[in-house]
């Protein structure tokens, strides 16, 4: 098990902010930090880091909450809104100027960037000099602008024990005295995150590893306000198949993205996901229930994962070929009825979800599901594909007339006569199979690929099929 806070039951948070989607990064934060609570018997809380109003929308916000619903990650309690906790973030942003943990801040915009342009030149580190650290605010003039900073420790020095990283230290001296309150009396994002954090009782921060930095600055804050310390957990961040920082190019686009546009269940993109940086022995495919019971984060790796899309389309097709025939079959109705311009009927829907056993063999995706339905719903005649109009050349509708034939003396339309009889005709011509099956297929579905050919005679059914190997004749000019 990993390490918990003192006496306290676990409780993660997954805190994204509403500037665009829940991409897959974050996913796979929230993911873990779900995981941790649920097999720690702990608590999984939500909130919506909104306080940056010039880029947070009501859109974002309710993408990422539709995301973590298809992900199946449930949360505790009410979500929280940073932004309207901003009266309880700029309280304690008092106390501690109260209490001397901070100071104002009178300098102007013009003498920072003063400041900054000799650091860069002087090649020093980018942080405030303190200059404000220990004057008396009566220096500043009347009525002047002010920010409020946090008093950080200079001697010394902070570590950290990461339940993923290990242990990791900074020199006190590295810290600088961040703003707490802006000049018009807002609170920062540092300051917000801290506050939120302790309100809601979080006993473990994880999250990407490029807040590691963040940790030390919050620490300051904490224990300058005498409050018990988090566990941290900072995950390696998710990197492409070349071994680059993740980009859209290479997948790190909204979960909605995987679903809609990749044909994604869900259940496989969470069991890739946990598989990114963390592992049980062998295992590749687990249930929700095994991943509760199995994951600790103090087994996630240090270094970064690489995202495959290869791995995640295996796991699709077994999750798929495991999917229930009517769960599948009201996923690529919608998609269906997009390419069709109407709506599917109640028999379309009956027949769809008959279809499902055949198409789910072989799919990867919801959306090859979807493709490979098609041909069942198309109207007369159909429209062939040029590689599937090259096969019904004079050679094939000659197989087709001769399959026709047998095919209206078959006693019952069930498989064994079916196959009976086009095995019959293949014999009769001394063919393979193969030779007789492509221009069949190609009349009854206009495509070169489709579910096995018995089964796509069976879901047509006599009058459809029949009628469409007509139509195909009628194609020798």
């Amino acid at each position: 098990m990993g390490a918990s806070a003192p006496n306290r039951p676990v409780v993660t948070r997954f805190a994204p902010s509403p500037t665009g989607y829940l991409h897959i990064g974050g996913a796979r934060t929230a993911l873990y930090n779900w995981l941790y609570a649920r097999h720690m018997g702990g608590k999984f809380l939500l909130r919506i880091e909104d306080t940056d109003r010039a880029r947070s929308t009501d859109d974002a916000i309710e993408a990422i909450i539709e995301g973590m619903k298809w992900l199946d990650l449930d949360w505790d309690g009410e979500i929280v809104m940073q932004f309207a906790r901003a009266a309880r973030h700029a309280e304690v942003a008092r106390d501690l100027l109260a209490n001397g943990h901070a100071y104002k801040c009178f300098a102007t915009a013009e003498e920072l960037e003063a400041m900054r342009a000799e650091q860069r030149e002087k090649k020093l580190p980018m942080r405030y000099d303190g200059r404000w650290r220990d004057r008396d605010p009566s220096e500043a003039p009347a009525g002047a602008p002010y920010v409020v900073r946090l008093k950080a420790p200079k001697e010394g020095s902070v570590t950290i024990a990461d339940l993923v990283q290990g242990d990791v230290t900074v020199n006190n001296a590295e810290l600088d005295d961040f703003v707490l309150l802006r000049s018009d009396g807002t609170p920062t994002y540092m300051l917000s995150v801290v506050v939120d954090d302790h309100d809601m009782g979080i006993t473990h921060v994880i999250r990407g590893d490029d807040h590691l930095n963040n940790a030390f600055r919050q620490l300051v804050l904490i224990r300058a306000m005498g409050w018990e310390e988090p566990v941290y957990a900072h995950v390696p961040l998710i990197h492409g198949a070349d071994g680059a920082k993740l980009s859209k190019r290479h997948g790190a686009l909204g979960v909605e993205a995987y679903r809609d546009e990749m044909g994604y269940l869900p259940e496989a993109l969470c069991n890739y996901l946990v598989k990114l940086g963390w592992g049980h022995g062998d295992a590749e495919v687990f249930s929700r229930e095994q991943a509760v019971e199995w994951f600790d984060i103090a087994d996630v790796g240090r270094g970064a994962a690489r995202f495959d899309f290869k791995k995640l389309e295996h796991l699709n097709g077994i999750y798929i070929r495991e999917a229930a025939d009517e769960r599948l079959a009201a996923i690529v109705a919608p998609q269906i009825e997009s390419t069709l311009a109407r709506t599917l009927t109640e028999s379309d829907s009956a027949k769809l979800v008959a279809a499902m056993p055949a198409l789910k063999l072989r799919a990867k995706s919801t959306l090859a599901l979807a493709e490979g339905a098609l041909f069942l719903f198309e109207s007369r005649p159909l429209a062939y594909a040029d590689a599937a109009r090259a096969l019904l050349d004079d050679a094939g509708l000659d197989l087709l007339a001769k399959v026709i034939n047998v095919l209206q003396e078959c006693p019952e339309w069930a498989e064994a006569a079916l196959e009976s009889a086009v095995k019959g005709v293949a014999e009769e011509v001394a063919v393979g199979l193969g030779k007789v099956a492509q221009p069949l297929r190609a009349a009854l579905t206009g495509r070169t690929t489709s579910p096995g050919i018995y089964d796509v005679l069976l879901l047509l059914g006599r009058e459809e099929a029949m009628a469409r190997l007509n139509d195909a004749l009628g194609l020798r000019g």
